[in-house]
């Protein structure tokens, strides 16, 4: 069936419902997007909880998070061929059954293993559906409406994380860790019945998917997968296991980064695979500086996700519904940040708002050192203020990083674009989960506590300190590139899917 025939392709689409069919679009990945960024940061509520019921050290419960960011973290190189192979709506909607069936089978197993799968099948569909709304506000919004349109989107999916937490946090001292898989199951349903009307079957640029077109290039798939699995198990062995394994680990996923590159450089003969990843993206200069800020802002974010809920219930000793309390008025202040920051998207240049944003991300984990267990009266107003202020920068960079990143790429380079920012993003925050969890148990041995047992006292409270204090100059160090971000050209978009 060709494209024009077919009541599900992009055109048939937009005649159906008219200019307000790009709102609606957006509405229905929103969704799905939510409940992939939901699975990605609930869990951590979870973690004590799950450490205790399968009687696991913390390095090991923390591969629940783990597992998935790596997942999620290569899958995402997948998604411009699956969109031009497959097409939006079957690409999007397998996506949702994966999700869907990975919250049920990790709500009900019985097994670590089984858990641990569950959460790697929930990555693969999280990571393929993080680039496509990115793709559809490029290329279904003119330029000066992509601000605005990323404002909406970025209100709408951090509401999920925003709620999730402090839902979760009751639930998991209500029915225990395993209602935290099946959260995101009316979200995978509803994001479902979306598709079928609003998402369409054609691929980026309207034509007709080609399930017969290029091949995958699972040879630069496999570097990528095996090299993010190096990188993540050699940081692991750093905590605690044999040095000489961890730095053959970290030497394997450098040597594997040299020949994934070298792969990508290959010629391709024509029909065969095209490139996991266009090197020719990083000749525009605002895409390099955005892709090295999104990197350690990556690191900062997702470490900072896995050690906040960590940090309040073991250094602190809050409850999990304390600790969704304590995060819920942040999300909600990030969620108006965003639209609002949205908007100034449009018309303020992109550095100044990332530069800003990464400053207050910043003071905010630098500012948790004041917090004390000494004057306990103070201890939940602190958090909340601190949380609230790392949230308000969250709000600078997320509806500006990734758009103004690719503002000044050619349209057929924008679905690789959103794959590839939102991959090193990714690849970051898995560095980044491991990373805290790496230095938070060095600096707990070094302080002669443990972090697992005990009531929670100044020595094991200093540990967590130290790790804020890494996290805020890994905030401040991607300044450098967020500030460059002023020196590419800013090329306008018409729209068109």
């Amino acid at each position: 069936m060709s494209a024009a025939a077919d009541p599900g392709s992009l055109d048939a689409l937009r005649a159906r419902y008219g200019a307000r069919y790009r709102w609606l679009l957006l509405l229905a990945v929103m969704v799905g997007t939510m409940a992939s960024i939901m699975s990605s940061t609930i869990i951590n509520v979870a973690i004590p909880d799950m450490s205790h019921h399968f009687t696991l050290g913390q390095e090991r419960a923390q591969w629940a998070t783990s597992g998935f960011m790596a997942a999620m973290t290569v899958s995402m190189l997948t998604t411009p061929w699956l969109l031009a192979r497959y097409g939006y709506r079957r690409t999007y909607s397998g996506c949702m059954w994966l999700l869907l069936a990975g919250g049920v089978v990790g709500g009900f197993a019985n097994d670590y293993p089984l858990v641990l799968a569950a959460r790697v099948a929930e990555g693969l569909a999280a990571g393929v559906v993080q680039p496509i709304p990115a793709i559809i506000i490029l290329r279904a919004f003119d330029s000066h409406e992509q601000g605005r349109a990323s404002g909406v989107f970025g209100m709408g999916v951090v509401l999920a994380p925003a709620l999730g937490p402090s839902i979760g946090g009751l639930l998991v001292d209500a029915f225990g860790w395993r209602s935290i898989f099946f959260m995101v199951v009316p979200f995978c349903v509803a994001s479902l019945w979306l598709a079928r009307r609003f998402v369409p079957t054609t691929s980026p640029g309207g034509g007709a998917a080609n399930p017969q077109g290029n091949a995958l290039d699972t040879v630069g798939l496999l570097l990528a997968a095996a090299g993010t699995l190096c990188l993540l198990n050699g940081l692991v062995q750093l905590q605690g296991g044999p040095p000489l394994g961890a730095l053959g680990l970290l030497g394997s996923a450098a040597g594997l980064l040299l020949a994934f590159i070298a792969w990508q450089r290959r010629p391709r003969r024509r029909g065969t695979a095209e490139p996991l990843m266009n090197l020719a993206l990083f000749a525009d200069r605002r895409f390099a500086m955005g892709s090295i800020v999104a990197f350690i802002y990556g690191v900062a974010l997702f470490g900072s996700t896995y050690l906040l809920p960590v940090y309040m219930q073991l250094g602190l000793g809050l409850s999990a519904s304390a600790v969704g309390a304590v995060l819920l008025p942040a999300g909600l202040v990030l969620a108006v940040c965003i639209a609002l920051v949205g908007r100034l998207a449009d018309q303020q240049p992109t550095h100044r708002l990332v530069s800003l944003g990464l400053l207050l991300l910043a003071a905010s984990f630098a500012l948790m050192l004041t917090i004390r267990l000494d004057r306990p009266a103070a201890i939940i107003p602190l958090l909340m203020v601190w949380a609230v202020l790392g949230r308000i920068g969250l709000g600078f960079i997320l509806p500006s990083l990734n758009i103004g990143a690719m503002r000044g790429l050619q349209r057929p380079l924008i679905p690789q674009g959103s794959s590839v920012i939102n991959f090193l993003r990714m690849l970051g925050g898995a560095a980044g989960v491991s990373l805290c969890g790496i230095v938070l148990e060095w600096r707990v041995a070094a302080h002669g506590v443990r972090l697992d047992s005990g009531p929670p006292s100044a020595a094991r409270l200093a540990a967590f300190d130290e790790t804020f204090v890494m996290l805020a100059l890994i905030c401040a160090a991607a300044l450098w590139a967020a500030w460059r971000l002023r020196d590419a050209p800013r090329a306008a978009h018409p729209a068109g899917q």
